[in-house]
């Protein structure tokens, strides 16, 4: 497997610089990863970088805590895809699934799932905040919703992805759509154990560490790091 072509190479550190989203865009290049991802407000500048590579972007939306309002997510997401974004990592609702208020989320999820028009969706659940029966409606309501991915984690709570959780919502998605396992994924080994468990796609911010089997830098959002020559 070309594990390069399951990297969402990712940096979405508040102060990322433009500098830095232009370096992200052509490391993506010269390592052919699937994508890049990045905040909403860089997706202009990605996708210019980005033409002609066959590199995604992928814009992260309601981004860290789901917390927004519906529209506004609707928004940020239909203007992220004129901006040149063809997927969108979008943040689940989390207080209102954990309230029981399933229908809202789904809701909540169509009209991201609307705005975004032909790019993909993946919907991020923050599975460290959720008990496996959320987990699983999770999973449920992202596909009924028309979600092309579910995904782990943000990166910015409590944990990112483990095995466990990429299991239970392989089994759950299974045949309806993919999983995306990101948040402390940071050398070949861990990824490699996320696509035995199920995730097709991997979100990272140590990709090249990942592809090159090289020790990776601490901590999520770190930069990656190159081996010495």
């Amino acid at each position: 497997m070309n594990i390069a072509r399951a990297i969402d190479h990712t940096l979405l550190k508040p102060d990322a610089t433009r500098e830095q989203i232009l370096t992200l865009c052509a490391e993506a290049r010269e390592f052919g990863f699937f994508s890049v991802c990045v905040n909403s407000s860089w997706v202009a500048a990605a996708a210019g970088a980005l033409e002609g590579s066959g590199v995604v972007v992928a814009a992260v939306t309601g981004f860290p805590m789901g917390a927004m309002d519906s529209k506004a997510k609707a928004f940020e997401t239909r203007r992220a895809v004129e901006c040149g974004a063809g997927e969108i990592d979008t943040v689940l609702a989390v207080g209102h699934l954990k309230s029981g208020e399933v229908s809202c989320v789904l809701e909540d999820l169509r009209g991201v799932v609307e705005a975004a028009g032909a790019a993909r969706v993946k919907v991020i659940f923050e599975t460290c905040l959720l008990t496996d029966e959320e987990k699983l409606t999770a999973c449920r309501i992202s596909c009924e919703a028309g979600a092309a991915f579910v995904k782990t984690s943000t990166g910015f709570s409590t944990g990112g992805a483990t095995i466990t959780d990429v299991r239970l919502m392989a089994a759950a998605v299974a045949g309806k759509c993919s999983v995306k396992a990101s948040g402390g994924i940071r050398d070949a080994a861990a990824a490699m154990a996320m696509l035995d468990a199920g995730a097709s796609r991997l979100g990272t911010s140590n990709g090249i560490a990942i592809v090159q089997g090289a020790p990776a830098a601490q901590g999520y959002g770190a930069p990656p790091v190159r081996p010495a020559a």
